[in-house]
């Protein structure tokens, strides 16, 4: 039965035609690339270009317009205020960022040019998914804390952070978490990140919003959220940013 089953499988194939496998629908739709690598595509919402924060709010009151330093093209933190967040909300994207660190940084583990990517901002406070911002260049610090961890769940498969001073970029694939309609969990957030063009989080599954202390887990069902960047208390000089965009997926 096996051979006789094989040799019909064969029989079938023999007669197939390539016209048979091939598809004409969907048709993706046209995207122009940037002219640079890392420059937003035609289809981007660029988040910032380097001349105001027109995108984004504070995010401990979303009806006060964001109030850190543009200046020569970047964006920079401003430790007077709070987190800053996007006007608008997101479900699945993708995303491109660079920030640095300045060349004169100081501080160790922690304390040394530490901000936070919020991938889904869930309110007041830091509560949301944290990709980790970190001078983590020769800066030694617990490793799901360092730069391009998820923050206290993913340590990153490599460290390829560039030296204080020069430029890093991350580029991110969000994928949301889906909750029922009775507010379960019906499929974890994943995430996806390339940091100086190394993939340092592949489909990485959340295990639920950043926990500083304790074990995260998802309690509390949530639609598209806006994406949040983090004011760190620490000491070290603050850090910036140029060049964001975003693409909903």
């Amino acid at each position: 039965m096996l051979l006789a089953g094989g040799a019909l499988a064969v029989s079938a194939q023999d007669k197939a035609k390539p016209e048979d496998t091939e598809v004409y629908t969907p048709v993706p739709p046209v995207v122009k690339p940037g002219k640079k690598c890392g420059e937003a595509p035609s289809d981007a919402i660029v988040l910032f270009d380097g001349s105001n924060l027109n995108e984004w709010v504070m995010a401990d009151d979303r009806n006060t317009p964001a109030k850190w330093t543009v200046k020569d093209g970047l964006l920079t933190v401003d430790k007077k205020y709070g987190n800053i967040e996007t006007k608008r909300s997101f479900t699945n994207y993708q995303l491109h960022i660079e920030w640095r660190v300045p060349a004169n940084i100081t501080g160790t583990g922690q304390g040394r040019g530490n901000s936070g990517l919020f991938l889904a901002s869930l309110g007041k406070g830091d509560a949301g998914y944290e990709l980790q911002i970190l001078d983590s260049y020769e800066n030694k610090t617990y490793t799901n804390g360092q730069a391009a961890s998820v923050y206290k769940q993913a340590v990153p498969l490599a460290n390829p952070t560039n030296k204080p001073g020069e430029w890093q970029t991350y580029d991110v694939i969000w994928t949301a978490p889906v909750f029922g309609t009775d507010g379960s969990l019906v499929k974890p957030a994943k995430v996806t990140v390339l940091f100086n063009g190394v993939l340092v989080q592949n489909d990485t599954e959340l295990k639920g919003p950043t926990q500083y202390i304790g074990t995260p887990a998802y309690r509390q069902a949530h639609g598209a959220s806006p994406i949040k960047l983090q004011s760190h208390g620490d000491k070290s000089e603050p850090l910036s940013f140029r060049n964001i965009w975003i693409r909903e997926l």
